[in-house]
């Protein structure tokens, strides 16, 4: 259990003595249980013994249950394979979930029933348990048994009207919507802790891929909500002062000017073209939404004379807000990236060195610990059900079985 703060030394973990029991696939289940291990919560991750999580088997040529994409969101995690379809399986469960802290499902609606391990069920000899359920629609409502993954949460929640041309659609870049999702989930799990120190109860924490996304989406549709009129992908960059350019060396970069006037002055200025400040229909911030465009055609025969290293030492002298679009091989080598410790490297006995994201918080009194690398599918069994006083003759007989 969460110990108390009185009880709680100085330098450990925020959530160490939380227990979470993590039954998550794909991402957002599995994302939200690791920002919970990331602060130092003891996260099991239950999975099937015939494969495990679908994760551990994408981004490699041939299945080895240590797939890139499971990397991403697994690691300080112990793994424990549990057949939640076998009568035994379901009873450690529910022994295990008797003193556990949270519990973490992303089934569709009515799965979690059926195994037995529904909110009703559990709260009953555990009422301390928080409960964090994710779906891709909703528990209920008219769209709740579809299918859902991450594009159709793009989709719904109008976050892909925001990304791409809809004229030409074609869905881009990462996961979005099961990160975000993921992301609010550990925020309401995180509430429910809070609450439960006042009330000593838990509860059932709801999210969506819908619900999520939208969130998100706060200045979007507040605009909507204000002039009635939806924005599309452009809207937002042009109302911002957002110019991309290429570079000399066919290198892009991009340029953030926003409401300020004196960083257009500076921006005008170091792209050699002052002349730009005395334009009437420059003058005004709305005028230079207005005619983004005059400026992208003006200034983008110049950036193209010049390396984008040449453009980076123009820009920072002149205090302009802007940055290199990066690959992802350029971000991992960047100076600031690498003082920031955002990419972290592990070793996991078996599997040897893994690299992975540094953590995008500090907390200077329950500070974060080593990354520690995510486990290969059943590493902690063992030491997990012996925990639970499950001997090692039984546990022979259970894999046998093929229940762990």
């Amino acid at each position: 259990m969460v110990a108390s703060p009185s009880s709680t030394p100085r330098n450990s973990s925020a959530l160490e003595g939380c227990k979470v029991l993590e039954i998550g696939r794909f991402v957002t289940g599995p994302f939200a249980a690791q920002l919970l291990a990331d602060l130092g919560a003891e996260v099991i991750k239950i999975e099937d013994p015939k494969g495990g999580d679908p994760f551990r088997g994408w981004g490699r040529a041939g299945w080895d249950g240590y797939g890139a994409p499971f990397l991403g969101f697994n690691r300080n995690k112990k793994s424990l394979t549990l057949d939640l379809k076998d009568p035994r399986g379901r009873e450690i469960f529910k022994t295990m979930a008797r003193d556990a802290d949270v519990f973490i499902e992303n089934f569709r609606p009515g799965v979690a029933g059926k195994l037995g391990v529904d909110y009703e069920t559990l709260s009953a000899t555990n009422p301390r348990l928080i409960y964090c359920s994710v779906t891709g629609m909703g528990a209920d409502g008219p769209y709740a048994q579809r299918p859902s993954y991450d594009i159709v949460g793009q989709g719904l929640s109008g976050l892909l009207s925001l990304l791409v041309d809809v004229k030409d659609p074609r869905p881009m870049g990462p996961a979005f919507a099961d990160a975000l999702t993921g992301l609010y989930a550990a925020y309401g799990i995180l509430g429910a802790l809070q609450a439960r120190e006042k009330t000593g109860r838990g509860q059932r924490v709801e999210t969506s891929l819908v619900q999520g996304t939208m969130a998100f989406m706060n200045e979007p549709f507040a605009g909507f909500f204000a002039s009635g009129k939806a924005p599309d992908a452009f809207d937002r960059p042009r109302a911002s002062g957002v110019f991309c350019f290429v570079c000399g060396d066919g290198k892009p970069i991009a340029i953030h000017l926003s409401s300020p006037n004196k960083f257009w002055v500076a921006f005008a200025k170091a792209a050699g073209h002052p002349e730009l400040l005395d334009d009437p229909r420059l003058k005004a911030h709305s005028g230079r939404h207005q005619n983004a465009g005059l400026i992208q055609q003006t200034l983008a025969p110049d950036f193209a004379k010049k390396t984008r290293a040449e453009w980076t030492r123009i820009l920072e002298e002149a205090d302009v807000p802007f940055a290199p679009i990066y690959t992802l091989d350029e971000v991992v080598e960047d100076p600031q990236v690498q003082h920031l410790g955002m990419v972290q490297k592990c070793t996991h006995p078996e599997r040897g060195d893994v690299r992975t994201l540094g953590y995008p918080v500090k907390l200077s009194d329950t500070p974060l610990g080593p990354v520690t690398a995510p486990s290969t599918l059943g590493e902690h069994t063992d030491e997990i059900l012996s925990a639970a006083g499950i001997s090692a003759e039984q546990i022979a007989t259970l894999r046998a079985d093929g229940v762990v």
